[in-house]
């Protein structure tokens, strides 16, 4: 398995912007199809935004769709999410992962191989 830690969170104020990182490292010669989930306190883990290996197929959960945006760069083993119109109810650990079950199996945790330990995003009002 691969590693995947994740950067770029922190502390904002409501309709500020946020990207997100998560550099991958360890098995990187086999790409993986790639997911976003977060967990606000309290609550379970949610999905996110997902990503195919080729960046060909997307996914985002209703609440983010037309707000964030999930990409990736193979050549640097990175996967990007842009979090643009951030709202309170955003605020949560957001959690990387990565999978190689079909895309469209990607809205669903169980389905990923392995996890990163996190970051934090904060928005306040």
């Amino acid at each position: 398995q691969g590693q995947l830690v994740e950067s770029g969170g922190g502390r904002v104020q409501a309709g500020d912007s946020l990207r997100l990182s998560c550099a991958a490292s360890g098995r990187t010669s086999v790409i993986y199809n790639m997911g976003w989930f977060r967990q606000a306190p309290g609550k379970e883990r949610e999905f996110v935004a997902a990503i195919s290996w080729n960046g060909g197929v997307t996914y985002y959960a209703d609440s983010v769709k037309g707000r964030f945006g999930i990409s990736r760069d193979n050549a640097k083993n990175t996967v990007f999410l842009q979090m643009n119109s951030l709202k309170t109810e955003d605020t949560a650990v957001y959690f990387c992962a990565a999978s190689r079950r079909a895309p469209i199996e990607l809205r669903v945790g169980a389905t990923y191989d392995f996890w990163g330990r996190g970051t934090q995003v904060t928005v306040s009002s």
